[in-house]
């Protein structure tokens, strides 16, 4: 019986669906926790003393002597410096957050373009995870260019069927697997909006490792936008944050909208000097990280396709466009996720870190993310891990056909 079912008397059948979930995401934490190996160690899921580390000698990356932020100057100012070179961009402003920061530089452009009209995807970020805020908060009018799990074409941007003041374009387009466009792709997409007279706007959250796949430094891809958001704790582990860069009229308006929003914080040196050692330390790596991811999708490849039980298996990309990708299976997500968090619990090897979505009938998806502890694996590491974790996917699956012909 579960701890949840144990408090109240109930047995672990009768534990609502969220509450099951939330007894397996525990355990899935507890499990890479004390994990030896994973491909991965975000931040996020570290102690508080692991995450106040991130602090130790950031007195190389900014002068500790100086007086604290007071509402966005001081270190704030360095660090909203500091990315508006990197993107090559005339101003930067920091946000607490990024749906805040993308709201913000779409309103101000719907101002300038007078159109409140935002073309997107329809697996955009604001579409699929911030519960409709553009048109809630902000009066912008999402529409939807297409719904493939793809980057939008530049022939889709010249069809499209009524006019938009600002394409706004996902690099990488996270809930379609991390996918990139080729540069020829990209550019047509942006001269196809300028075409419209639309303005273009990367949320580029993820953009820090875009740079391998397009074979481009960071400040060419953002040259082709004319904004950019970027976030500092999904690439680079920072506490959280985000900035918004763009032309400097753009960037000051943004900051008087910033306060209107509230984000015109107090303090935030603490976020700021951890979005620093990021830039620093990891921003570096990333390359590296993608890399290495190539050699972790083929590896789960070959593992899977040698492993008896599992008649198919999809890595999306083929070739991880980042650091991060999906990996499908032919089983019942409930099935996959007890299986790889058995792995962790029992060998203290956990392939899969993430949670299993189910994405249809006996079919599960999860995302694999490879950072620094994932370089540590070969590829005969990765396939050694495929057939411990393919041994306990199993006999999870023959426990869950027995207990279904049990209840028939």
């Amino acid at each position: 019986m579960s701890d949840a079912a144990e408090q109240d008397g109930r047995t672990a059948g009768q534990l609502t669906d969220e509450e099951r979930l939330n007894q397996r995401r525990k355990r899935r934490i507890s499990a890479y926790r004390s994990a030896s190996r994973v491909l991965a160690r975000p931040g996020f899921l570290g102690t508080l003393r692991e995450r106040l580390s991130l602090l130790d000698e950031v007195q190389d990356l900014h002068d500790l002597d100086e007086p604290s932020d007071i509402y966005g100057n001081g270190v704030v100012g360095a660090l909203e410096e500091k990315v508006a070179q990197l993107l090559g961009k005339e101003a930067a402003a920091f946000f607490p957050t990024g749906t805040m920061a993308q709201q913000v530089a779409l309103r101000c452009w719907a101002g300038r373009t007078g159109n409140p009209a935002v073309a997107l995807h329809a697996l955009a970020h604001p579409e699929v995870h911030e519960r409709h805020a553009l048109s809630q908060v902000s009066g912008l009018r999402p529409v939807r260019v297409t719904g493939e799990p793809r980057l939008m074409t530049a022939d889709e941007v010249r069809a499209f069927d009524e006019p938009f003041g600002t394409l706004m374009l996902e690099l990488p387009l996270r809930d379609a697997g991390f996918v990139l466009p080729s540069w020829e792709e990209l550019t047509a997409v942006v001269e196809a909006a300028r075409e419209r007279d639309a303005v273009v706007h990367f949320d580029g959250a993820r953009l820090w490792e875009s740079t391998t796949h397009f074979g481009r430094p960071l400040d060419e891809i953002a040259d082709l936008a004319d904004s950019v958001y970027v976030s500092f704790y999904k690439s680079l582990d920072g506490y959280g944050g985000a900035a918004l860069a763009g032309p400097k009229t753009l960037v000051d308006e943004a900051k008087v909208w910033r306060h209107r929003y509230g984000g015109q914080i107090f303090q935030q040196f603490p976020t700021v000097l951890s979005a620093l050692a990021g830039l620093e330390r990891e921003l570096p790596r990333l390359p590296e990280y993608v890399a290495h991811a190539r050699v972790v999708a083929e590896a789960l490849r070959e593992g899977f396709a040698a492993a008896a039980g599992v008649p198919w298996t999809l890595v999306h990309p083929e070739v991880p466009h980042t650091n991060e990708f999906q990996l499908w299976l032919p089983h019942d997500a409930d099935v996959v996720a007890e299986a790889a968090i058995r792995q962790g619990e029992e060998t203290g090897v956990l392939l899969f870190t993430d949670a299993w979505d189910a994405k249809g009938p006996g079919v599960a998806m999860t995302e694999v993310s490879v950072r620094a502890a994932g370089l540590e694996w070969t590829a005969d590491d990765v396939k050694a891990a495929v057939a411990q974790f393919v041994s306990r996917l199993t006999e999870e699956a023959g426990r869950a056909k027995a207990a279904k012909g049990a209840g028939q």
